[in-house]
């Protein structure tokens, strides 16, 4: 049986009630996506408290723009979608940077030495809200988002190649900080 719908008119009803002013329903909005849309804010920001000051914008523009949403797409992409704007928008306004030194950046993470050897979902995230503000960015764009390079060239305002070498460069990061913690577990 399909859920689907009727979590749809669910969500429609609430949006309706939020419009029409219902503290309840906004509430009931924000419990309902606070969390993964703080996951998205987390990965581009890095760190807890950024995320959190995103995380206030992306629900300021959610509650005022919500008479926008047209529902012909899914609701959760749509507050997906805000929130990642808004979070490119607080990197731009802390001056994004695509040219940054990996070298300044070679603070080994150390693991628990009693962890299992497998990569989990909690250890990539920490690798990742690690990796340099530009690379991080185009990573989360290109591979947890799914946008291609010419997309994140035009949101970003950077060039094709940027994109594609921010990308590589994210991976070799991430490739590297991987292969020194299981050298480090054997």
């Amino acid at each position: 049986m399909n859920d689907s719908k009727p979590n749809r008119e669910l969500e429609m009803h609430r949006i309706h009630e939020c419009l029409a002013g219902d503290a309840k329903a906004q509430e009931a909005l924000y419990r309902r996506f606070a969390n993964p849309l703080y996951t998205i804010c987390l990965r581009y920001m890095g760190e807890p408290d950024g995320a959190r000051d995103m995380l206030q914008e992306v629900w300021i523009k959610v509650f005022t723009k919500l008479g926008e949403f047209k529902a012909q797409g899914s609701f959760e992409g749509w507050l997906r979608r805000i929130a990642v704007t808004t979070c490119l928008d607080g990197l731009k306004k802390d001056r994004l940077r695509f040219s940054e030194d990996v070298e300044a950046f070679q603070e080994e993470v150390s693991w628990n030495q009693g962890q299992d050897s497998q990569l989990d979902a909690k250890r990539l995230m920490q690798l990742i809200e690690r990796l340099p503000v530009g690379y991080r960015t185009v990573f989360n764009l290109y591979a947890i988002e799914g946008f291609g390079h010419a997309e994140i060239a035009e949101m970003l305002a950077i060039s094709e190649n940027t994109s594609k070498s921010q990308l590589h460069k994210a991976r070799k990061w991430l490739q590297e900080r991987l292969n020194s913690e299981n050298f480090h577990k054997s």
